[in-house]
């Protein structure tokens, strides 16, 4: 019922055209203020604070949904945070992003390093290798990387206070963020490859649909193999009794969904040809957030380093291990 619900609001007011006009002025529409008073965002919050109650495994969908329709707009991360947050404090209202750790220089600054959503977010939820903390953007020095349209930027503080701290692991954040940015890879690959067999399946050369060729049916193949790996490793991330994600499932799921998302991207690209580079074609929203969400809170080699040194920590075989991942 609440995924139905969120389908419509996207397709309605978070369409490519909505996309477009954002990444042009900035300007959310109403979209943010339907998510927010819709209830959307405290979805994994009990009852008693006004959410829904769902289970991590049930969060796993909405989070897809979210990436398939390459959302430019830090839902996922709002509801991360609301979740890690809990009732330690009550919850600001606006845009709250997640950084993974909040460094500081030589200088006494306070630096979040390509944050996702930083230039949009109004707060950013992090950690200081003691505490969690919730920075204000507003105060925040922001610096874009790489393309603006993505909205991840480089957020730095001096002499500024958090709104508040909180307990919690610096594991647990990362391992959620991991996971999420798993969940949303997963739903953007998922439609990328629907678009490109639909262009396989319409195009037509020499009188035949191209899908019809031995050499774009092998493309499609090997797409469909690592979206379906991608999306199972990202799923297996939320299979977990407990409010947070494994940190080791999560560990794997976004090393391969950000292995899986340049192939994906690429490929997309060369079955379309020419076409899959203009502006005007929605496919370059997608693969736009494939790159930069395999980037997000890590890419595939931070995260093999992050899970070859628990298998090695660990005394079980790899076999066994394998097994119960």
């Amino acid at each position: 019922m609440i995924l139905e619900a969120l389908e419509r609001v996207l397709n309605d007011q978070g369409n490519s055209a909505a996309i477009r006009q954002f990444e042009a002025d900035g300007d959310a529409g109403t979209l943010w203020t339907t998510i927010e008073q819709g209830g959307f965002l405290d979805v994994m919050l009990p009852e008693d604070l006004g959410g829904a109650a769902l289970a991590l495994p049930e969060l796993f969908p909405i989070l897809e949904c979210l990436g398939r329709h390459g959302v430019v707009l830090p839902i996922a991360q709002s509801i991360v945070a609301r979740v890690l947050i809990g009732g330690q404090a009550p919850v600001p209202a606006g845009m709250i992003t997640i950084a993974n750790r909040l460094q500081r220089t030589a200088n006494g600054d306070l630096v979040c390093v390509r944050t996702p959503f930083g230039s949009a977010a109004d707060y950013v939820l992090t950690h200081d290798g003691t505490a969690m903390l919730l920075m204000p953007c507003a105060t925040a020095q922001r610096t874009n990387v790489g393309d603006p349209r993505n909205l991840t930027a480089t957020l730095s503080w001096r002499n500024v206070a958090p709104f508040f701290r909180l307990a919690g692991s610096e594991q647990t954040l990362s391992a959620f963020a991991a996971a999420m940015t798993a969940a949303l890879l997963s739903g953007a690959m998922q439609r990328t490859f629907d678009m490109a067999l639909d262009y396989c399946n319409t195009r037509v050369q020499f009188g035949k649909s191209i899908g019809k060729f031995q050499a774009l049916q092998q493309q499609l193949s090997v797409m469909a193999e690592h979206v379906l790996a991608g999306a199972i490793a990202a799923e297996c991330a939320f299979r977990c009794e407990g409010p947070t994600p494994d940190p080791l499932a999560s560990a794997i799921a976004k090393s391969r969904t950000s292995e899986a998302a340049s192939l994906i991207a690429a490929t997309a690209h060369a079955v379309h040809g020419a076409i899959g580079m203009t502006d005007e074609y929605d496919l370059g929203l997608l693969t736009r957030r494939l790159h930069d969400w395999r980037m997000s809170y890590g890419a595939e080699d931070h995260w093999n380093q992050i899970i070859g040194q628990q298998i090695l920590k660990s005394d079980a075989t790899l076999v066994d291990q394998v097994c119960h991942i």
